[in-house]
């Protein structure tokens, strides 16, 4: 018998498993399909694992590091196969809450290892089942992408994937890429011991980001014993005498050949939407992602997309936030419209870099001479000098009237730091606000503070004022003696 559902969900990460819950727990007839495992890739091939290596990587740096505490160790020494197996026991741990049988108990029909496509708008083929469906949300992620270099396929490579499999260290690795993924890794691999070459087409790492933060990004992974090479796009690999060999060259045609045991790509994603006939629901599909508009409704009416396979944000908690707003529309009639104004992130290097908002430049063009941007480095910030963790800054841009239209942070726990900036941003709370709010001592949260005490600094710290409170005092102290 042919079930109708009020909602079926492709896609099993976390856009998918919010929308399907939150529909279960209202009530609605609900039918999940995921061709691979619960959770998605942020639980299996990105934001858990790889933050559990960074979280290995930080302590092995630190170990190198302890002298400068007052701990004297004379050696330590990186067991590659047990961080991870550490790594695989942290993705059990929080993947318990994506446990198919979870699901199920909340009355979710969860279809596992099966690949979904349309037949019409209102009906989905699953394995040769038909599932009619009044509304459809589909939260099928994205993939890496992989550069067209000649020779490539036949040298072999790794993706996050397969990179995230390996058992043992290797020697030496070239990082293509050198966006979040690739400059977590890069910095990952070098901590762990490998010879690490970083190849980006881009002059700085992290080339979305102020480009003050990827000034600090290089520093560190230099530091870290990276190879840089900005600037350079892949064209070639081969082997040679049991090494990768890369080919890369820069605009003025200089070329390099870097030599790796392995090649690691990290040049980008794409949404994943191929096996699913959009064609057959009428669905169009751009070249970052799904056609949708404001309230994340794709170009045919009951169909909806939340998460990578949009193509605008490409981040957990945006997954999770259009997830929310996905399930509402699917099943209400009124609509609620996705709000990406102030939406956060963060790229978790040591030290980090979060960021919400406008850059500089980007400030700058849309606002003219009405922007200002403050700053405080850590290295004037008493807790952070109590730690040993100086490296960075905070730096926030404003508008009129102190409007913040962008925060930017590198340094320790900026992943943390800058909610602060963006509550501000959404609230449309001015910059004078983060200075007048009492901020616990000693803190990191105090650079936050201290960058926009800077504001009141420009303001009222100038040889005008200077000279006015001059002649206030002495009349005071004339009166005074009268």
């Amino acid at each position: 018998m042919k079930i109708t559902y009020d909602l079926v969900v492709i896609g099993g990460g976390t856009a998918g498993l919010v929308s399907a819950a939150g529909a279960a727990s209202l009530g609605a007839r609900v039918a999940l399909v995921e061709r691979d495992k619960l959770g998605g890739d942020c639980l299996y091939y990105g934001c858990v694992p790889t933050k559990t290596l960074v979280k290995s990587a930080r302590v092995a740096h630190l170990m190198g590091r302890s002298e400068e505490y007052g701990i004297k160790s004379s050696s330590y020494e990186v067991d590659f196969p047990a961080v991870m197996d550490r790594m695989d026991r942290v993705i059990r741990r929080a993947g318990e809450q994506d446990d198919p049988a979870r699901f199920r108990r909340m009355g979710v029909d969860v279809l596992l290892g099966e690949e979904a496509g349309f037949v019409s708008p209102e009906e989905v083929s699953v394995d040769g089942r038909r599932l009619d469906a009044r509304s459809v949300i589909l939260a099928t992620g994205s993939h890496s992408i992989t550069p067209s270099v000649d020779g490539l396929q036949e040298v072999g490579y790794l993706t996050n994937v397969e990179a995230l499999r390996l058992r043992r260290l290797p020697r030496s690795i070239i990082v293509v890429g050198s966006g979040p993924i690739g400059s977590e890794f890069a910095q990952i691999f070098a901590r762990f011991g490998s010879k690490v070459t970083l190849v980006s087409s881009s002059p700085l790492p992290l080339p979305k980001e102020d480009a003050e933060v990827g000034e600090v990004v290089k520093h560190v992974l230099v530091a870290d014993g990276v190879t840089f090479h900005g600037g350079y796009k892949a064209e070639e690999a081969r082997t040679e005498s049991g090494e990768k060999v890369l080919t890369v060259r820069n605009e003025r045609g200089e070329k390099i050949e870097a030599r790796g045991e392995e090649i690691l790509i990290a040049a980008g994603r794409a949404p994943t939407a191929g096996a699913l006939d959009l064609e057959n629901a009428g669905i169009e599909l751009e070249r970052k992602g799904l056609k949708v508009d404001g309230n994340l409704r794709t170009t045919t009416p009951n169909v909806y997309a939340a998460g990578d396979i949009t193509g605008k944000y490409l981040f957990t908690h945006v997954a999770e936030y259009q997830g929310r707003i996905a399930l509402r529309n699917a099943l209400f009639p009124l609509k609620t419209t996705a709000d990406h104004r102030v939406v956060p992130w963060t790229t978790f290097t040591d030290p980090e870099v979060a960021r919400v908002g406008m850059t500089e430049d980007e400030a700058r063009k849309e606002h003219g001479d009405d922007v200002k941007v403050f700053r405080q480095p850590f290295e004037g910030v008493d807790r952070a000098i109590a730690d040993g963790e100086t490296t960075g800054f905070v730096k926030i841009v404003t508008g009129r009237r102190g409007k913040i239209l962008g925060g930017h942070i590198v340094g320790p726990d900026a992943g943390n730091l800058i909610h602060e900036i963006v509550l501000a941003m959404q609230k449309n709370v001015p910059i004078q606000a983060l200075s007048t709010m009492i901020h616990v001592y000693p803190t990191l949260s105090q650079a936050n503070q201290r960058a926009a005490d800077n504001y009141y600094r420009e303001k009222l710290f100038t040889d005008g004022t200077r000279k006015a409170f001059s002649v206030f005092f002495g009349a005071k102290r004339l009166l005074g003696r009268g």
